[in-house]
């Protein structure tokens, strides 16, 4: 069944997209059930469920695994790639083009590397080899200066923006991104859909009212449910009743309805 919209669509709604991000096909199945008509993946889900760190690049084959099985879901699916696994565009265009013949709709691409923003340039020209050679997938171009804390000033990070959408990237995402006030003035200066980050205190409306377009969910999902298994053993280990789940029964049915 394919979506009844577009991928790109989906930024130009009424609210904002709010993309949920998954780590493994039992994730996916569960906002695909619960509605949702996009998914995005996690890095720090994909890396740290597997053992390793995030932003180590070590996601590279298991994304390629993921993203196969994800993209027979009906729905648009946008994966993480972190900075593209190369400093080499072509590399990079390489591994996007894989992603798309797998049915994939978008990735997302960062500005840094090993905890540190690079060159603008670096990116820049990451994103115009990736729509050369996949002109159709959406990229949603990473800047990380708030996230890391480096040269996050308004004026550089909407100098990162504008470089990259030039390149030809089809959205921005600033993660670590929270004041209304930065929010509306650099969704005003960028002439691309801004993705931020759930921003606490603010509701769809709200940061649609700021120029938010999509809305990601991140590792939070992933951190939760961690949280949650925690929980559940804790629970019966001090006495008390534990949380309410989705029964094994349906939790298999669930898996076996997977195309």
């Amino acid at each position: 069944m394919a979506p009844s919209s577009s991928f790109r669509a989906l930024h130009h709604a009424e609210l904002p997209l709010l993309l949920p991000n998954a780590w493994d096909v039992p994730s996916a199945l569960a906002y695909v059930e619960a509605g949702f008509p996009a998914i995005g993946t996690t890095s720090f889900g994909v890396a740290t469920s597997a053992g390793f760190p995030d932003g180590d690049g070590v996601t590279r084959d298991a994304n390629l695994v993921l993203a196969a099985r994800l993209a027979r879901l009906p729905v648009h699916v946008s994966v993480d790639i972190e900075d593209g696994y190369s400093n080499d565009p072509d590399e990079v265009a390489a591994y996007v083009a894989s992603l798309v013949e797998l049915g994939i709709a978008g990735v997302n691409l960062e500005d840094s590397a090993e905890g540190r923003v690079l060159d603008p340039a670096v990116l820049a020209s990451k994103v115009a080899a990736v729509k050369d050679r996949a002109a159709e997938v959406f990229v949603n171009a990473r800047v990380d200066t708030y996230w890391f804390h480096q040269d996050d000033t308004v004026e550089a990070t909407i100098a990162r923006a504008l470089a990259y959408v030039e390149a030809g990237a089809d959205g921005v995402f600033v993660p670590g991104l929270t004041d209304p006030a930065t929010i509306r003035e650099i969704a005003a200066a960028v002439p691309a859909p801004l993705n931020v980050l759930i921003t606490p205190g603010l509701s769809l409306r709200e940061l649609a009212d700021l120029g938010v377009r999509r809305v990601s969910t991140g590792s939070l999902p992933y951190r939760a449910a961690i949280d949650a298994a925690v929980h559940v053993a804790t629970a019966v280990r001090d006495g008390e009743v534990p949380p309410a789940a989705t029964s094994y029964a349906d939790a298999q049915a669930r898996i076996r309805r997977y195309p």
